[in-house]
């Protein structure tokens, strides 16, 4: 008896923790990026999903209110009650006080323009004894100090004078191919180089230009060129093709590099030699 009544409290539990945890039962979550906040209630009604919206950004191009991101993604398969996650576009932009980076290093205001939400318009390079310290700070025209504490539109971009010793070797140009332009860009501001003209392919629509990624660079990785020169970029959303010129502008760069480490032995040996 005792057993039975085991076996028996063993069932009666298990059912009722299949129950409880809905064990077996998966749901779709709908793709609810690009529909309205009310679409996607009717959406989470029926199968009694929750929605939870966690932040707002402020896409111009897009409706307000508009969902951007959501998680979990389109597709996956989720539990009934589950809580989706909703980034939704906001109405009007938001705004903030940008930060003095004046007296820090490039890299440092750099870091703290993008961490606040703002980004860099250009880099304008004047005489220094040190070079990439931040001289002044620039926008709309207008100098930011101290105490200006300056509002302005988060995504706003910011003008850095930067200074420059005419004794540094030029900056080397990095590899961004591969990149998404955010990412391009704020890796070419680190090193000291500016965002030249900006294309995209033709097929590639509206709203995948934020995915969409660099696959050609001119000039090429590696080759140096003067502070605050500009980087024209291509982009496009074929993989292959991102791909293969990833392929040719390494070889490019490898080629560039013998040149350079030649020519440098080369001028080595002829000093050298005038010393003799």
């Amino acid at each position: 008896m005792a057993l039975c009544l085991g076996i028996i409290l063993y069932f009666i539990v298990n059912l009722c923790l299949n129950i409880y945890t809905r064990h077996g039962q998966k749901l779709i979550v709908p793709t609810m990026i690009g529909h309205t906040v009310a679409e996607a209630e009717t959406m989470a009604a029926k199968d009694e999903l929750r929605l939870e919206i966690i932040d707002s950004l402020y896409m111009p191009k897009q409706k307000p209110g508009m969902i951007l991101d959501q998680s979990p993604k389109p597709g996956m398969g989720v539990k009934s009650g589950r809580r989706v996650f909703l980034v939704v576009n906001a109405s009007r932009p938001r705004t903030d006080m940008i930060p003095f980076v004046t007296g820090y290093s490039l890299r440092q205001a750099k870091n703290m323009l993008e961490t606040k939400g703002f980004e860099i318009e250009k880099l304008v390079y004047r005489s220094d004894m040190a070079t990439n310290n931040v001289l002044d700070e620039l926008y709309k025209g207008k100098s930011i100090t101290r105490d200006s504490r300056m509002q302005a539109e988060l995504g706003s971009a910011i003008t850095l004078v930067v200074g420059v010793n005419h004794s540094s070797p030029l900056p080397r140009i990095p590899k961004v191919i591969g990149m998404t332009l955010r990412e391009a860009k704020s890796r070419l501001w680190e090193a000291g180089l500016n965002v030249g003209r900006v294309r995209y392919d033709s097929n590639v629509e509206d709203d995948e230009k934020e995915s969409a990624r660099v696959y050609k660079q001119d000039p090429n990785q590696q080759s140096r060129t003067d502070y605050g020169g500009s980087i024209s970029l291509w982009l496009t959303a074929d993989r292959q093709k991102i791909a293969t010129s990833s392929r040719t502008s390494d070889a490019a760069a490898r080629r560039y590099a013998v040149d350079e480490e030649e020519l440098e032995a080369e001028t080595a040996a002829e000093e050298g030699a005038d010393e003799l």
